[in-house]
């Protein structure tokens, strides 16, 4: 093989179910002249990965971009079709043959099977920060057994991924002032402290927590304007502020932290301590905080005359639940901001107003089919 029409990567050589791998590194400036991916016209069965999601793009290389000195990328995954060759670096012997020189063929095709999305996020990082480009990623090669061995591969490399639950997200994101927020609410704040599962975004029946990181990390965005996020301390002053008057409304919260009634019972029977209702409390608690303070304090106070109940379904039922079961939607969390608003005495946006009008029209055109059924 002519070195001149060559690439030559310094690498390691493994072994994985009798094939060779090589494992190298790649300088971000040559990702987009090496690596490529499957053309995005051809059918699923043409291909050997998805298409590109090209949404995700910008929020991946605005991740690179904003955290030069900190950001953290797994290994590109890549496919060789053409001629390589081997040479190992030392003298002859089986532990001296894994590390050396990997050459291939100018001619050779590169295909991602697994980092597509890091890859095109890095191209674009580099348009915004192009002194990134001397910087490395660590790139695993395999030898391109044709198309349906690069299909396998991607469905092996897939098989057992499991993404991390969102509140397990939270604890871990020190760069996210949410994040920073909730986890600080989970230590300080009487109403939550104790009560907060922080690995787990869902809760068993048995579980002694009441609510979930994630959910209060939500709730905490919903809660707080974009400005508010650059004054930590004046953001968590004013989150606990908020959570501790509407604790005081909603007495079941106490008395889990009385051992009166358990977390699960709370959570059988009352919608309050659910993600969705946690958000559109802190959705209506931004609108609430327009107000002067004196009147804030006086409105909060009329949540204690909210019926939480999961039987009470003429209030709930296509707000927070539907079919008996807790909403997850956006429109039900903007209908359960609805009823919260309209207890507190608070003005719907445009928005939510549009949602109620048709949230009540999809409501009266329910009962006017169940009426003309039963006759």
């Amino acid at each position: 093989m002519a070195e001149s029409f060559s690439y030559v990567f310094p690498a390691i050589r493994g072994v994985q179910a009798g094939r060779e791998y090589y494992v190298s590194m790649c300088p971000l400036r040559l990702l987009t002249r090496l690596f490529t991916f499957d053309e995005e016209e051809l059918v699923p069965e043409l291909r050997a990965q998805r298409t590109l999601n090209k949404a995700r793009i910008p929020d991946i290389a605005r991740y690179v971009v904003e955290n030069k000195a900190s950001y953290t990328f797994s290994a590109i995954t890549v496919s060789i079709d053409g001629a390589i060759r081997f040479d190992p670096v030392g003298p002859d012997g089986p532990a001296n043959f894994r590390m050396g020189s990997l050459t291939v063929s100018m001619d050779a095709k590169f295909i991602v099977n697994d980092g597509q999305h890091r890859r095109a996020a890095i191209v674009h990082a580099l348009e915004a920060a192009p002194e990134l480009g001397e910087e490395t990623i660590a790139v695993v090669f395999f030898l391109d057994r044709g198309l349906e061995r690069c299909q396998q591969m991607f469905a092996d490399l897939n098989r057992y991924a499991v993404k991390p639950s969102a509140s397990i997200g939270v604890l871990y994101d020190h760069r996210s002032v949410a994040a920073s927020l909730a986890r600080h609410l989970s230590l300080t704040s009487l109403v939550f402290k104790n009560l907060i599962e922080t690995e787990r975004s869902s809760l068993s029946p048995r579980s002694r927590k009441l609510f979930t990181l994630s959910a209060i990390n939500f709730a905490t965005t919903e809660l707080l304007v974009d400005k508010e996020f650059e004054d930590f301390g004046v953001a968590s002053k004013k989150c606990l502020e908020f959570w501790e008057s509407v604790g005081e409304q909603i007495p079941e919260w106490n008395y889990v932290r009385q051992s009166k009634i358990t977390s699960g019972e709370v959570r059988r029977d009352f919608i309050h301590s659910h993600a969705i209702v946690l958000q559109a409390l802190g959705r209506a608690g931004r609108a609430l905080y327009q107000l002067p303070t004196e009147e804030r304090l006086k409105r909060i106070k009329r949540l204690d005359s909210v019926d939480w109940s999961r039987q009470n379904a003429a209030t709930w039922e296509g707000r927070a639940m539907v079919g008996g079961a807790m909403a997850k939607s956006g429109q039900n969390i903007t209908l359960t901001c609805n009823e919260i608003k309209r207890v507190l005495g608070l003005q719907l946006t445009a928005e939510e107003s549009a949602a109620e009008a048709a949230w009540r029209a999809s409501r009266g055109h329910r009962r006017s089919a169940d009426h003309n059924t039963r006759t």
